[in-house]
């Protein structure tokens, strides 16, 4: 079975493919000074609970936007699931997509792997609006490549920055108010937040359509997109998981199908 992690800037996820089927996912918030046998002692348990052990996991493939997490993902893989990991970025790994940028090797691994898994369930070319960290839009033309796209700050760092910044905001959560108009202070920073984002997703969007010019698909990813797809009619489709579909393809590529659980004889 194929073990794939996506390590992004707030949290990393791991999960565990049988074929194509995927049993089990996990997640585990980011920081730079966790190591491989923490990750171990976490990751395993949690498989356990699954009814999964490190001997079913006989590969790994890794995408990383987050550099100082890179050595311990990668020893995780080799001494715990005896598995060489297929990295994203790494010399000789084929994504199998064209990057249409100035410095190419600067892209972000989830950013190729959604413009890379939106190929495969769209033949087209389509905005990938990913709501993480940052809330990034990726391009893809009408031959499936990579051609750029935009990155604004994610919907909690906005929150977070209003209330560091301020002496008598309060800290919210991201929810839907009914309306525009707040009529205290709570209700006019939900307003901000969530009618600010529509606004921005919808302005972007509508500028990047016309600056291709040409028809695109509006795919919606990452574990904020539920929020806002009924917000907007410029949301076409929810995709979850893209850059584990993205994973898997650049898994199959270099490697050949995802392993199979192994049936003890």
């Amino acid at each position: 079975m194929l073990l794939a992690i996506n390590a992004n800037n707030t949290n990393i996820k791991f999960s565990v493919f049988d074929g194509n089927t995927q049993l089990s996912e996990w997640r585990i918030h980011t920081t730079n000074s966790r190591t491989a046998d923490e990750y171990a002692v976490w990751l395993v348990h949690l498989m356990a609970l699954k009814n999964l052990g490190p001997g079913d996991i006989t590969a790994a493939v890794i995408g990383s936007v987050v550099p100082q997490t890179m050595f311990d993902l990668r020893l995780l893989c080799e001494r715990y699931f005896n598995a060489r990991p297929i990295v994203i970025g790494d010399e000789g790994v084929d994504t199998g997509i064209v990057i249409h940028m100035d410095r190419p090797r600067d892209v972000g691994a989830d950013r190729i792997c959604n413009a890379i898994a939106v190929r495969e369930i769209h033949n087209g070319p389509a905005i990938v609006v990913d709501f993480g960290t940052a809330t990034t839009f990726d391009v893809v033309d009408q031959t499936g490549a990579y051609i750029g796209g935009v990155i604004a700050p994610g919907i909690n760092l906005s929150i977070e920055a209003l209330h560091t910044a301020t002496a008598k905001l309060p800290r919210i959560t991201v929810e839907r108010p009914a309306r525009v108009i707040g009529k205290d202070t709570l209700s006019a920073m939900h307003a901000g937040v969530f009618w600010g984002y529509v606004g921005l997703i919808e302005g972007l969007v509508a500028r990047i359509k016309a600056e291709f010019g040409a028809p695109m698909k509006v795919f919606a990813t990452g574990g904020q997109a539920p929020l806002f797809v009924d917000a907007t009619d410029v949301i076409e489709e929810v995709a979850p998981d893209l850059s584990m579909r993205g994973l898997l393809a650049v898994y199959r590529r270099n490697a050949g199908e995802i392993p199979t659980r192994r049936i003890a004889s």
